[in-house]
């Protein structure tokens, strides 16, 4: 273990694991990590297809990025690579930067999970709230799905421009140019995806069965459509060579945005499928730490032609239902992809786009929430609200304003709501209070939401009135704003010659009060232990005259 400070500690979950492995684990791993290796072969190609770079760069990504992440992550289980979600984003980077600054964005990326690895923010994450998530996800599968539209029905056109409108009207405009044979071939792959069973899926997976009986088809029926070799002349027979990125100190202000774009969705991807990950094993993955071996792998990637990369939800449990259950099986998984590369690379060339575009439309289907549309009707309208605007905003402009306005939706919405149930209101008077004194009791949280329910105190009191107890027993919590305006209620209520005495506030509360000066604003003992004790320092201010 390594550790800078009390703040950052670097344990990957490997060394942890190591203790006590022993050969069966190790043939259970072996065996998990090979069919994981095989499923994320068409994977890793098609994501780099759809997000407009060659397909060996998914590859080499898969490789290098998945071995990091098992060998430095905070998770048993969980297998890292190019995802779906990536796609649009990468897409996006690449039609307005080039390929180069995405190498650069994908970099600064790293730096910030690394930092925020450091940091300890890997508990920020929970803080998302859920209907932002759905929103965006739905929203991405959305964009997977059209941008495939152009390999599946084989369109003749150019690389489609990354926003929404701009390729709708695009495809739309080259309708009329589909290629039957690529439609025939696209549409039989996606029914064999969906018709393929489940548990033959564990051993035998629908994509890899589909590209070759693609590629199978192609070159011996000589078929009219687009290839992996027609469209990238192949894949290279090669080890990843070492390039360092090109930085132009000119685009470096214009890429801060999209880093922290495939930072933030980096964070949040690996971090759930860390805790669905946990769910299936039941085990509790360090969420810094796991942070930390993103952030390096996404920084080593790009020195090798790679894309971003994250945990892949799909692609963990796969390696948990065929027995995988320590990093070990995700190394053997990028140990796969590359014997894979170095070994079969030249059969690459004939499997069909087709094939890869009916891959991801399924990859988009299956990665959709799309159950929470149909069950809005049950939900709060400020849930709902919630959910549609990161959809939409998603969709149709940019998934960095869609997170950015989903949050700050919810949080006024938490702040709405925290207000709605904060009230200041004045008790009974009862026998144990002496005539002039007013008892008032606040429930809630006190903050700058609801700071206002405090001017209560202020209002028109009966005449005589002259020591005024606000209880903070039940108050959760209090911020400068309301101790602000209980300094101005103080101050009123003394020109009225009434004296305020506050009881009964937890640690927070009390130890702001006597930050914030109020407590010495106060008379003697004016910060009390409880209500009984505040009744009593009534009392004697009555009597005092």
């Amino acid at each position: 273990m390594i550790t800078l400070s009390h703040h950052f500690r670097f344990r990957p979950k490997l060394l942890e694991c190591l203790k006590g492995y022993n050969r069966d684990t190790f043939v259970a791993d072996g065996l998990a990590g090979i069919t994981v290796g095989i499923v994320a072969l068409p994977l890793a190609m098609a994501f780099a297809i759809a997000s407009g770079v060659r397909p060996e760069a998914g590859i080499f990504t898969a490789i290098i990025a998945g071995f990091i992440i098992s060998a430095l992550g905070g998770s048993r289980v969980q297998i890292g690579g190019p995802t779906g979600a990536y796609v649009v984003i990468i897409y996006g980077i690449v039609a307005q930067y080039g390929l180069a600054n995405l190498l650069i964005c994908t970099l600064m990326a790293g730096c910030i999970l690394l930092a925020m690895g450091m940091l300890r923010l890997g508990v920020m994450i929970k803080f998302i709230p859920l209907p932002v998530i759905i929103g965006f996800t739905n929203g991405i599968a959305v964009l997977i799905f059209l941008s495939q539209i152009k390999d599946f029905l084989g369109l003749e056109t150019g690389p489609l421009p990354a926003e929404f409108f701009s390729q709708l009207r695009a495809l739309s405009a080259v309708l009329h140019t589909v290629n039957w044979t690529t439609l025939a071939v696209a549409s039989a792959s996606l029914l064999l995806l969906a018709a393929w069973p489940a548990n033959w899926g564990k051993r035998l997976p629908g994509a890899v069965v589909v590209l070759v009986l693609g590629g199978i088809a192609t070159a011996v029926f000589h078929l009219q459509i687009e290839t992996i070799g027609s469209r990238f002349g192949g894949i290279p027979q090669t080890l990843p060579q070492f390039s360092a990125p090109e930085v132009s100190l000119d685009q470096l202000r214009n890429l801060i945005v999209p880093a922290i774009t495939i930072a933030l969705l980096g964070a949040i991807e690996s971090l759930l499928c860390a805790v669905v990950a946990d769910g299936m094993i039941k085990d509790k993955h360090d969420a810094n730490q796991e942070l930390i071996a993103q952030g390096i792998a996404n920084i080593v990637v790009p020195f090798f032609g790679g894309i971003p990369a994250t945990g892949a939800i799909a692609r963990t449990s796969t390696n948990i239902r065929n027995g995988g259950r320590t990093p070990v099986a995700g190394i053997v998984h990028a140990m796969t992809l590359l014997a894979i590369i170095l070994a079969a690379a030249p059969l690459a060339r004939h499997l069909p786009l087709a094939c890869m575009s009916a891959i991801l439309i399924m990859v988009a289907v299956q990665m959709g929430e799309w159950r929470a549309f149909i069950a809005m009707p049950r939900y709060s309208h400020g849930r709902t609200g919630t959910l549609l605007s990161t959809f939409i905003l998603t969709v149709v402009f940019d998934l960095t304003i869609a997170v950015q306005v989903g949050i700050l939706w919810a949080s006024l919405l938490l702040i709405r709501r925290m207000a709605q149930i904060t009230v200041v209101a004045r008790a009974p008077q009862s026998e144990e209070h002496p005539d002039g004194v007013a008892v008032y009791a606040a429930r809630g949280v006190l903050f700058f939401g609801a700071a206002d329910t405090l001017e209560v105190l202020t209002r028109d009191h009966e005449r005589g009135l002259r020591v005024l107890i606000l209880d903070l027993d039940h108050a959760l919590y209090i911020d400068s704003t309301a101790t602000h305006a209980l300094e101005m209620a103080h101050l009123v209520l003394s020109s009225r010659g009434v004296t305020l005495l506050v009881c009964g506030a937890s640690q927070q509360p009390a130890t702001l009060i006597r930050q914030s000066g109020l407590s010495e604003m106060l008379s003697q003992d004016g910060l009390l232990a409880d209500r009984a004790a505040a009744i009593a320092r009534a009392r004697n201010i009555l009597q005092a005259g």
